[in-house]
């Protein structure tokens, strides 16, 4: 929703500047500049990608549209839900975790989660890291490192999308000199008609330097900043898993854990210690009941 009020915001302010001054809207519509800028963008994103990296870019343009599912309330339920299986674990062992973690549909702690369970990247997360501790084979420097890499290796599939939008922002203000030039090269050709025809055959060449680089900065390059700001939310919640884990692995309580985990997120979405402590303390029963 907010994409398309900024693109309005750009629309109404650019144009309707644009009007207020005096200029005829008709003369900025030149349907072949839009096709040479636009055609020439998708082409240079098709050579720069392979299959997947397209893929995965036209996969991520619907959560562009959609607003931040990473707020306030599912970090609270990732602190309730870590709390839960952590105490389970440390109250009745951690191979009691095992049926939880092997079904996570039929687990009454997991199911409680709804919202979590629907993000299958968190549960795999949350279910791989689980059954290593439960494996007990691993020291916590070990699972430390290979959490590490795997979010690396997340950051940078995450990156794909953002990087190749970015680098099509990056093209657009070149192909829209590209069809400027192409324009005047038009115009210089018909150089023996009057001066009216002459100046307006110049005018829409402009207009594809315009079109470019309002394309870019106004419309593609935002894009790519706000893939980016979402593949940060996404980071952020598995660095709170990760660090809820290794707290857990070096002998803290669940309590301490869970807020080891709660340092680490956003300020903007981060409970404080007396909302977490009193969402925990809401949430011992039911866990109580799951063991």
């Amino acid at each position: 929703m907010l994409v398309l009020i900024g693109y309005f915001i750009v629309f109404a302010c650019v144009f309707g500047g644009f009007a207020l001054s005096g200029g005829q809207l008709g003369a900025l519509w030149q349907p072949t500049e839009i096709l040479i800028i636009g055609g020439a963008g998708v082409g240079a994103f098709v050579v720069g990608n392979n299959g997947k990296a397209i893929r995965a870019t036209m996969k991520s343009f619907p959560r562009l549209f959609r607003g931040s599912r990473y707020n306030k309330e599912m970090y609270m339920d990732l602190m309730a839900l870590m709390y839960l299986l952590l105490t389970k674990g440390r109250q009745n062992g951690m191979m009691s975790l095992e049926s939880d973690i092997e079904d996570p549909a039929s687990s009454q702690i997991f199911s409680a989660y709804p919202r979590l369970f629907e993000d299958k990247q968190l549960m795999d997360f949350i279910v791989d890291y689980l059954r290593l501790m439960i494996s007990g084979n691993m020291n916590a420097f070990e699972i430390e490192a290979l959490m590490d890499e795997e979010i690396e290796t997340c950051e940078s599939e995450n990156e794909i999308p953002a990087s190749s939008l970015n680098q099509v922002g990056d093209a657009f203000p070149a192909f829209g000199i590209v069809a400027a030039v192409m324009g005047v090269v038009n115009a210089l050709a018909a150089a023996d008609r009057p001066a009216a025809e002459l100046g307006a055959l110049i005018a829409h060449a402009m207009v594809g330097t315009f079109l470019g680089i309002l394309l870019a900065y106004g419309f593609i390059l935002p894009l790519a900043a706000l893939l980016r700001q979402k593949s940060s939310e996404n980071i952020k919640m598995m660095q709170c898993i990760k660090v809820t884990l290794l707290s857990s692995i070096h002998g803290y309580a669940p309590q301490i854990s869970v807020e080891f985990g709660r340092k680490t997120l956003y300020s903007t979405e981060r409970p404080s210690f007396s909302e977490l402590e009193d969402h925990v303390r809401a949430v011992k029963k039911p866990g109580a009941a799951a063991e």
